[in-house]
């Protein structure tokens, strides 16, 4: 039977085939053979079974099976002839499918999208830069010191940054509301994890006081019946805790592999942390803003295929962050609207660099690899176990292999484009950018 194959909508294909009637049941009765050899049923010695009385068994199942499979082989060899590349997995609708006739089906696909790359030149990114400076290095020890922070109990008034174990109950015109109440709360003062109001009101308290205090949720509260409403709490405090900070001493740097207690080695040590962090941050930074240029400067249909599985993609993906926490959950049940927006953004981009490595006949730098490779294992205390694991690793090494090559075409793209250095402060630099910083560099 001729191949055929029409456009119905948009990327969407319809594809009309068929496979002689001798080719099928001689697949159908091949099965059956297979299906007789090990077929047991009483009164029958096996492999002894009528052929008649396995026909009536699994004919129609044997001969179901059979037409798949052809269909499969039939459609490969004609997308092959036709030079068609499908996007994602044809579906199958046997049209005529009798015994002693020709089977005809139709498979529904959809296909790759035509992408014509615009210019790189148009494409504007900033770039940060900053130096690391000692006033630098002193914070982040600070912040060293604040996450290796230790509360111990203390007498006198809570003040701002220490920690209270508190209970309340709160009210809305003299009615508890629901989630309104707690006992041993854990709250460090200041931190903002309560209401505006609430923590204030704590400031001066001390172990064993209990109090009222009013305060006004905001309007834009989760709570659809709290929005804008005034409260009033009770609050008793059980323990007022003060924050206290480890000196920067022997055991402190010891924590960082700095064995011999110098100074000098810890400030270098937190460097080189920073100086990799502000690396990594400057190029992530670049590459979204490129990412999302392109994505501005293209536009086509995007395969609903592949759109659906990166959803499915992604919804794994946010199991495995809910990790056992998500027990027998079905990730099918999480709504394909959460990640559609996202999945198309992201089918749409892998399109435009699978483009750009095409057209720019862009090959993998297996030295790039190594040094990317060398560099995440460098972060270890056994960087060559690192280093051959991964390299033993199939799958790891592929996802390692897919991000250098995405760096290389960002190279590419960067050539091109115009790029501004714009100077900034170590935390501005490392800070994650919005959303939309590309949409804003392509207007700067």
């Amino acid at each position: 039977m001729q191949v055929s194959v029409e456009t119905t909508s948009g990327l969407e294909r319809r594809l009309t085939a068929g496979v002689p009637a001798e080719k099928l049941d001689s697949a159908v009765d091949a099965r059956l053979q297979d299906a007789r050899k090990n077929l047991r049923l009483p009164g029958f010695r096996p492999g002894k079974v009528p052929m008649i009385e396995v026909k009536r068994r699994f004919a129609a199942a044997m001969r179901a099976e059979a037409a798949e499979e052809l269909m499969r082989e039939q459609f490969i060899k004609a997308i092959q002839e036709q030079n068609i590349e499908p996007a994602g997995l044809p579906r199958f609708e046997p049209t005529v499918n009798e015994a002693g006739k020709d089977l005809e089906f139709v498979a529904t696909f959809e296909v790759y999208p035509e992408v014509t790359l615009a210019g790189f030149d148009s494409i504007q990114v900033v770039r940060p830069h900053a130096e690391i400076g000692d006033a630098d290095i002193d914070k982040m020890i600070e912040n060293l010191r604040e996450q290796r922070s230790l509360f111990k109990e203390k007498d006198g008034a809570a003040a701002d940054g220490d920690r209270v174990n508190i209970d309340f109950a709160g009210s809305l015109n003299g009615e508890a509301f629901e989630g309104g109440t707690a006992k041993g709360q854990q709250l460090v003062l200041g931190s903002g994890q309560m209401i505006p109001g609430f923590e204030d009101g704590i400031v001066g308290m001390k172990a064993g006081d209990t109090k009222t205090i009013d305060v006004t949720f905001p309007e834009d509260y989760q709570a659809e019946n709290l929005k804008g409403q005034a409260a009033q709490f009770e609050i008793t405090v059980n323990k007022v805790e003060a924050k206290t900070l480890p000196d920067v001493d022997a055991e402190f740097m010891k924590l960082f592999g700095i064995e011999d207690g110098n100074m000098d080695g810890l400030r270098a040590e937190v460097r080189k942390n920073m100086e990799r962090e502000l690396k990594n941050a400057v190029k992530g930074k670049v590459k979204e803003q490129a990412m999302a240029s392109l994505v501005k400067q293209h536009e086509f249909d995007v395969p609903n295929a592949l759109v659906n599985g990166e959803i499915q993609r992604m919804r794994q993906q946010m199991m495995q962050q809910f990790g056992g926490q998500a027990g027998n959950f079905d990730p099918s049940m999480l709504p394909a609207e959460l990640f559609t927006e996202q999945a198309q953004r992201s089918v749409r981009l892998g399109l435009i660099v699978r483009r750009i490595i095409e057209q720019n006949d862009v090959k993998l730098d297996e030295a790039r690899v190594r040094t990317q490779v060398e560099e995440i294992a460098s972060q270890y205390e056994q960087p060559q176990e690192l280093i051959d694991w991964v390299y033993g690793n199939k799958q790891q090494l592929q996802q390692i292999e897919a991000a250098v090559l995405e760096d290389q075409v960002i190279d590419l793209i960067l050539a091109a484009a115009k790029v501004e250095e714009r100077a900034m402060s170590y935390e501005d630099a490392v800070r994650p950018a919005a959303r939309d910083e590309g949409d804003d560099a392509d207007e700067a």
